[in-house]
């Protein structure tokens, strides 16, 4: 059954008892619970209600069904994986993975991690019980670094990310216009990952990896790649900020970090650590005595708190992708000039009136190919009204400036915020 033919049979029950008076209110209360069941589940990381509409024996058959067919995509590309692709480093995957996944809330799941060869810096998992990890990936990162990724992907499946946007997303059509909205479905899953962050680093802690392998991943993203704050609607948190959240979230959970082992009171701490405290929910109500109400209270609020997270998450984006956009008009390029065939210098002048801080200047370049390079430049310190100030741009993918003096490009400001 669909999940609005579900929520409607609900509003047709109360409808009805509320016509046939109160002596039905147990079977009522009976069928609330049913309803709460279907379009819900507990969080296995806090024990609150959360938004889903399918059971995890469900989320894995779909889930590997998708990765499943993407193996059979690869294998008549011809294309290797696992240990056909490279031993050493699939060994390290499985290694690496297996640390993590015995200290996970689904660690009495048969996992299988999956290496492809990609060049990209990417993993991902579809709510099953894979983990797909790039091979660009594990040669770009250090063990801790790519624990630190394990972890947040395993936390995604744990945390029923795939079950709790897809039904999200189906409950959208009946809810208000603010959720159909692109920004507002870019929020909400910026917040799945900001939850997830905190999952995967309390579990890089506990499994014996440094819990500050995330921030150095995403310094480094930042110092490479900016923020791209104007560009479009975010559904991660941009590079500064990510690495700011996660050194807080390693500094409250570091205190269970003993490095190259497990914490051997992982099992206890993964429920109740510096983070959150798992709900005890032994002592609720069962289905007919007050059980039916309590679910559907209990998931209408976790659903409602989630919304308003996601509602501000877009304000807050679009604001900032305002400011910087406005930013923009007040800087003029006064000079560029060549500093190395894979380098040039520019000189700026901020004309407006607010002090700045942050700033991070892009260029955007096309090739024939339709594909884009990007690349950024960083003002350290602060940059003041009628101020002039130098950054370099430097190519680290192979293009040269003579080809890139033949492509479609354009300067932009990538980030900038106030100084005050």
């Amino acid at each position: 059954m669909k999940l609005q033919q579900r929520v409607s049979m609900l509003l047709i029950v109360l409808g009805v008892t509320v016509l046939s008076g109160c002596q039905t209110l147990q079977s009522l209360d009976k069928g609330l619970y049913n309803v709460a069941e279907s379009i819900s589940e507990t969080d296995r990381v806090t024990g609150q209600r959360t938004l889903s509409a399918a059971d995890r024996s469900a989320q894995i058959r779909q889930g590997n069904a998708a990765v499943e067919q993407m193996l059979v995509t690869e294998k008549k590309a011809g294309r290797k994986i696992n240990a056909a692709l490279d031993r050493k480093q699939y060994q390290r995957l499985v290694r690496i993975f297996d640390r993590i996944h015995q200290v996970s809330h689904l660690s009495k799941e048969r996992w299988q991690p999956v290496l492809i060869d990609r060049n990209s810096f990417n993993a991902f998992t579809t709510g099953g019980t894979y983990i797909v990890v790039h091979s660009g990936l594990m040669r770009q990162l250090n063990d801790a670094e790519v624990a630190a990724v394990v972890g947040h992907e395993i936390a995604h499946t744990v945390a029923n990310h795939v079950g709790e946007r897809q039904t999200t997303q189906q409950l959208s059509l009946l809810a208000s216009s603010a959720a159909r909205q692109k920004g507002y479905q870019a929020a909400y899953t910026h917040e799945l990952e900001r939850e997830a962050d905190r999952i995967g680093v309390l579990y890089s802690a506990l499994s014996g990896f440094d819990p500050y392998a995330a921030t150095k991943i995403w310094q480094r993203q930042y110092q490479q790649e900016g923020n791209a704050r104007s560009l479009f609607a975010h559904d991660h948190p941009v590079n500064a900020e990510r690495a700011a959240e996660t050194k807080v979230l390693a500094n409250k959970v570091k205190q269970y970090y003993q490095p190259g082992r497990i914490n051997p009171n992982a099992a206890v701490l993964r429920d109740n650590n510096s983070l959150w405290r798992k709900r005890d929910n032994r002592d609720a109500a069962t289905a007919g005595e007050g059980g039916g109400v309590s679910a559907i209270l209990s998931t209408a609020l976790g659903a409602y708190v989630g919304h308003q997270q996601a509602k501000q998450e877009a304000v807050r984006q679009s604001q900032h992708a305002q400011f910087v956009q406005a930013v923009e008009k007040y800087m003029k390029l006064e000079q560029q000039k060549r500093a190395s065939n894979t380098s040039w210098a520019t000189r700026w002048r901020y004309s407006g009136n607010r002090a700045l801080r942050g700033v991070v200047m892009g260029f955007l370049a096309q090739d024939s190919k339709g594909k884009v390079h990007r690349y950024v430049a960083h003002q350290p310190g602060v940059v003041r009204p009628g101020q002039r100030f130098d950054v370099t741009f430097v190519m680290k993918d192979g293009v040269t400036l003579k080809q890139l003096e033949k492509m479609k490009a354009r300067y932009y400001v990538d980030d900038a915020l106030p100084a005050n």
